[in-house]
């Protein structure tokens, strides 16, 4: 008989997405049973940044200390013209922290991160990792989906609660359930070259766009010992003539590189969303809900924020704390997130792929006066906070990310968001006491546990003229206002119907 098993999620696909996920899901107590086609992590870096909302997904999963290992923080990104001449740039100090209480922005070695992920997912409890097992049919049952799948022994039936593909831009999951991709008419062809630096290198240690017509070219500093190169291919040129080794090295030569070739590759450069992220029992994330180009670094962010909003929603929904219909509320919020970076990608890849001189002399002098006259030659990057039902609308901080107070002492680092722990949290400088709740951790800004981060709190909610927040379990503020009111809206979310307010 053809084997059989059965979970409450069945993650598909094992990269950095689906292990957030699974880890996520697992640290709730869900059963998650998470297969991949694969039997190790893929071996070469394919993301090389990520932010620091995304070091905090890091750290709520216990993987901060281990990811920085692998990391260096970046400190700059500018984009020049031929000439050398700064176009638009960003900088930051090495040690500046965001209000997540991390660095803005990291540079990293993608593998042993991916491999950091699946070590946990391995060392859950509650997952069973089925690898070199890929994903084949499903079919809607009155239970939840029946799911086919090829495992190393033969045929696999796997009876699932919910599935989430996270199995990439080809996803078959997304593919059985009819889910459509809109194009968003970015698509260009790329050569990434990635590779190990010896030391004493004198490459740049900044991000670089190089906006020359003859040859648009990234330059990116990757994790320790790391560094790519993207060379944008021109009209005509094929993938077997840029990946010849005397192809590499001529365009190389300019940077005085003395590496060692890791990898090369070509890739199109894509700009997708999928026009629904769910289909009854069935959902997507990652690059098969969406695809990013990467002049903004946000591909992998974008998967693993993905995985953050949606994991303690299935959770409460399995666990019986919430209606199905709270996971509309997955696309609802992460979707206008999402085009915010994806518009603003798309705006940097037209600037850096311009290749006619005319067009590239127009639009260096448009850029270098905005820049003299202090104006934004970019689309703003800032995408806007959640709304709709997940979250009490119009109470003021609504959709923004909770800060995440930082404390050093003695050599010693306290994150506000190892002091509270999971779940939600109900963040209170009122007088009235929080009304009990088996879920909600409620906390008031005068209780000594919150001793080193109580100023930086009570300026937040003074800032929003509240009593109270709200906090959900992805760090988003579901509302502020007086205690009793946010959990009444709370429970009150996690029930409603919402499904006329899909897009």
């Amino acid at each position: 008989m053809t084997p059989r098993v059965s979970c409450q999620v069945l993650v598909v696909g094992l990269g950095p997405v689906g292990a957030t996920l699974a880890g996520l899901l697992a640290d709730a107590g869900i059963r998650v049973l998470a297969i991949d086609k694969s039997n190790d992590v893929y071996p070469l870096p394919r993301a090389g940044h990520f932010d620091h909302e995304i070091m905090r997904v890091f750290q709520q999963l216990g993987l901060a200390d281990t990811v920085l290992a692998h990391t260096r923080v970046a400190i700059g990104y500018e984009f020049r013209n031929a000439k050398g001449d700064v176009l638009w740039g960003l900088s930051s100090d090495e040690d500046q922290l965001a209000a997540t209480g991390w660095a803005t922005s990291y540079m990293f070695n993608q593998p042993p991160v991916d491999r950091a992920l699946r070590d946990k997912v391995l060392a859950a409890p509650s997952v069973d990792v089925r690898l070199g097992t890929e994903f084949s049919s499903l079919r809607a049952t009155a239970a939840g989906v029946e799911v086919t799948a090829a495992s190393p022994t033969g045929e696999l039936l796997i009876d699932a609660d919910y599935v989430v593909g996270c199995d990439g831009a080809w996803s078959p999951v997304r593919e059985a359930v009819g889910i459509k991709l809109a194009d968003l008419k970015f698509d260009e062809p790329w050569l990434v070259i990635d590779a190990l630096t010896k030391p004493g290198s004198t490459l740049p240690r900044i991000n670089l766009q190089i906006c020359d017509p003859v040859r648009p070219t990234s330059c990116l500093p990757l994790g320790p010992g790391r560094h790519r190169w993207e060379f944008m291919m021109r009209p005509g040129e094929t993938a077997e003539q840029v990946l010849e080794d005397d192809f590499i090295h001529a365009l190389l030569t300019p940077w005085d590189a003395d590496v060692e070739i890791d990898r090369k590759a070509v890739y199109r450069f894509h700009g997708l969303v999928a026009d629904r992220w769910r289909e009854g029992r069935v959902l997507i994330a990652g690059d098969a809900a969406h695809q990013t180009p990467p002049f903004a670094g946000q591909g992998m962010c974008a998967g693993i924020r993905d995985a953050a909003n949606l994991s303690w929603k299935l959770a409460d929904v399995l666990n019986g704390q919430a209606s199905p219909d709270l996971l509309d509320t997955y696309q609802i919020e992460r979707e206008p997130h999402v085009r915010t970076f994806i518009d603003l990608s798309i705006a940097m890849g037209r600037v850096v792929c311009t290749l006619d001189p005319e067009e590239a002399r127009a639009r260096d002098e448009q850029m270098l006066a905005a820049r003299a006259a202090g104006m934004q030659a970019m689309p703003p990057g800032d995408p806007p906070p959640f709304s709709g039902p997940g979250v009490l609308t119009g109470s003021a901080g609504a959709g923004e990310m909770f800060p995440q107070p930082v404390h050093r002492e003695g050599g010693r680092t306290v994150r506000l968001d190892d002091v509270l722990g999971s779940g939600p949290w109900l963040v209170s400088r009122s007088a009235e006491p929080a009304p009990p709740s088996s879920r909600i951790k409620a906390v008031r800004t005068d209780d000594p546990i919150l001793a080193p981060f109580r100023e930086s709190l009570n300026a937040w909610l003074t800032a929003r003229d509240a009593d109270a927040a709200l906090v959900r379990p992805d760090r988003y503020v579901f509302g502020t206002g007086r205690p009793a009111v946010l959990l009444d809206e709370w429970r009150r979310a996690l029930g409603k119907a919402i499904a006329d307010a899909l897009p």
